[in-house]
């Protein structure tokens, strides 16, 4: 076995690349109204404490007609 057969593979450092998740929600225009109900989740662990987030991602989610463009389900 030849010494550089030990070394580890050399991973390319893609932390510039945006986290498919986040480009997802970026491109239904509401990605900052997301991420606040997700702070507000995860600052209160519940999320009808968070309601006021909610409907702003709603209201968000609706302006940029995302509920046409995705199946969603509202009762």
């Amino acid at each position: 076995m030849k010494p550089e057969d030990n070394k580890p593979a050399i991973q390319e450092d893609d932390s510039d690349a945006p986290d498919p998740w986040d480009k997802r929600i970026s491109d239904t225009g509401c990605f900052e109204e997301n991420q606040a109900l997700q702070i507000c989740h995860y600052d209160t662990g519940d999320w009808r404490q968070c309601l006021k987030e909610m409907q702003a991602f709603r209201d968000c989610w609706k302006k940029f007609n995302n509920d046409t463009r995705v199946h969603t389900v509202d009762n």
